[in-house]
Parts: structure tokens; sequence; C-alpha cells
């Protein structure tokens, strides 16, 4: 197909999805999906791929295909799983149009919207987490500050056992630097601007369970509550032990009391994330690497 051609498509493809949406906001990602797929001639066609977990903790993925575009849902029931393909689905499809064809437009707070000229950097990431089957990118406020007329977001974006946050005027203002600036992480630890990297594989808490290994043997045997104990160094002799990664992140707002904030985010299966609190960021830091481990030596300790 001709660019001109390409240009067409993309815009009436783009056109379509937007339409559906405005004439039906309170229908699903998949119902607006199928009615797309029904006035394209492209069913949208969906495939349980895998169904895991406990009976009372379930994880289903599924993946779906529709014309051209393919992508994958994960979800803690078979609908959530669809639901999430599917909206995976629409984002792309007009995402796929907006690199053509958008039009330059300004936001009323001043947030400039994706040009040709600036890609769509969570566009990038979902597609890169779609195709590489890695969990979509999350994102997460972490602060609104400033009065009214001058709001300021403050917003986490994670991507497996990364994290990078950024300041905007606006959520979708901080929400497109934090994806900015991950994608330029990304980039980094790949060393070229193709990216490369690969997380780790997140660890499931049955494979801690079994374990018998040094580490994680010590931790079920002995208590936390040595004074003085450097618990990021038990963390990260952990972590390597057992082969996930354990990411601090501060939080810039203090706490009543005017302690620092941290948050330990582990790369285990499902995400675990505690908070810690101290006089300093290090010993905010030492905090929540005690409660992560803490937790881990509860759910390593049940059968």
């Amino acid at each position: 197909m001709s660019q001109e051609g390409y240009q067409s498509a993309s815009a009436d493809t783009s056109s379509n999805i937007h339409e559906l949406q405005r004439t039906n906001p309170r229908k699903t990602p998949i119902q607006i999906l199928h009615e797309y797929g029904t006035k394209s001639g492209n069913l949208p066609v969906y495939v349980m791929e895998k169904a895991e977990g406990e009976a009372h903790q379930p994880h289903f993925v599924f993946s779906l295909k529709i014309g051209e575009v393919g992508c994958t849902g994960q979800g803690p029931s078979k609908k959530a799983a669809k639901h999430q393909a599917a909206e995976a689905a629409l984002n792309i499809l007009q995402m796929d149009a907006g690199t053509v064809s958008a039009p330059v437009k300004s936001e009323s707070n001043g947030v400039v919207a994706e040009t040709n000229n600036h890609p769509n950097s969570v566009g990038i990431l979902q597609e890169l987490a779609l195709q590489r089957g890695w969990r979509l990118p999350e994102y997460t406020v972490l602060m609104e500050a400033g009065p009214p007329h001058k709001r300021e977001f403050t917003v986490t974006c994670r991507l497996e056992s990364l994290s990078e946050k950024s300041v905007g005027n606006s959520k979708k203002g901080a929400k497109k630097a934090a994806a900015e600036k991950m994608v330029l992480k990304l980039q980094s630890l790949s060393g070229c601007s193709e990216i490369t990297w690969t997380p780790k594989p997140s660890v499931r808490f049955e494979n801690l369970r079994n374990s018998s290994a040094e580490t994680i043997s010590s931790l079920r045997r002995n208590p936390l509550s040595i004074p003085n104990t450097d618990y990021i160094q038990m963390m990260l002799e952990l972590s390597m032990e057992q082969g996930f990664e354990a990411t601090y992140l501060n939080i810039d707002e203090l706490t009543v009391n005017g302690q620092y904030q941290c948050l330990a985010e582990l790369s285990t299966s499902p995400i675990t994330v505690c908070h810690g609190t101290g006089i300093s960021c290090s010993n905010a830091h030492n905090d929540a690497a005690h409660s992560a481990l803490q937790y881990i030596k509860i759910m390593a300790s049940t059968k």
C-alpha cells in the first residue's frame, strides 16, 4: 500500500474507533473492538494461552488477533484477560494511525500532544511489553501538589523490575514523561538505541517455599529483630541467590512525623511492594527492606 493509501486507511481506523468510543462511552473494550471488527470485516479472535495459579487466585493469559494486529492480555479471570487484550488492541490501532497522520494539538494545560517528531513513548512501552511477553507497564500517581490552577502530578512508570518517576502539570503529561524516561533507561541498559534489555524472570512464591538454599534457609530460621542489621545487604544477598530484583523508590513527601518514605519493590510473582520510613533516605530504604524480608519470610515458610 502506498504511503498516501496507508495514511488514509490509518486515519479511517482511528476515526472509526474514536467514533465508537464516543458514541458508546459505557461499552467495554471487548464490545467496542467487536463492533469495530464487524464494521471492518475483521472480527477479533481470542485464544486462551495459559491458565495457572491456585484455585483462589487463578491467572489467565489470552492472545488476540484482529487483522494484522496481535496482542496479549492477562488477568485473574478470563473476562479480565480478554478485556486487557482488547484494550491493548484498541490502543495499538489508534497508535498506528497516530504515528502517520495525527495532527498536532495542545491540551488546555499546556502539555503538547504527541506529534510525528515525538514518538509516543507510552505506546512504545506497551507495544514492547506485548511483543516480548512482559507484564504491561504500570503507572501510579504518587503525589498531587500545588494550587488548583497550577497542579503538579508525580507519576511512576514500572516495567518489570524497572521504575522511573516524573513530574508534570497533568497526569497525562507526567505519565508521558515517565514513559520517555523508561524508554531512555531501556536504551541505556541495552547500550544502544535498539532495545535489547531482557528482564530477569519473576520468581514465584512456591519456588521460594521449595528452596533450601543457604540465605533463604537462614531467613526462615533467624529472627529479623536484631538492632543495627543491614537489611539492604541481606535483601541483596537473598535476591541474588533466588534470582529476583529489589528496587527502591523514594517518595518525595515526608510522613506527618517528618520522616522520609521509601517503597521496596521485588520482582516476585505476584510483585511484592513494601513501605518503609526513617530519619534519612538510607534508613527508609533499610526499613522497607526489613518489611519486605519479613513478608518473604512468612510466604517462604507457609506450606
